[in-house]
């Protein structure tokens, strides 16, 4: 058990930056589809016959991340 990586430092280390490749400013609509994604894969393991909360729970943490991100691309475009 001591090789397992914490969620925190997982979430962090997946979520790539969405951003345009011309102006390196946050991508809402790709932000918008991480969250969506990430939230689908939660829900799908919380339906599973053996239900794995811990990989949900990283799944939700990573969909929060992204609209945080949303919320600060959209603040920047306004």
């Amino acid at each position: 058990m001591a090789d397992r990586i914490p969620a925190r430092a997982l979430v962090a280390s997946t979520i790539s930056p969405a951003s345009s490749p011309n102006t390196g400013t946050p991508d809402p609509i790709q932000l918008h589809a991480t969250a969506h994604n990430a939230l689908g894969t939660a829900l799908h393991h919380l339906r599973q016959p053996h239900v794995d909360a811990a990989r949900a729970r990283r799944k939700v943490m990573q969909a929060l991340a992204a609209l945080r991100g949303l919320d600060v691309a959209l603040s920047l475009e306004g």
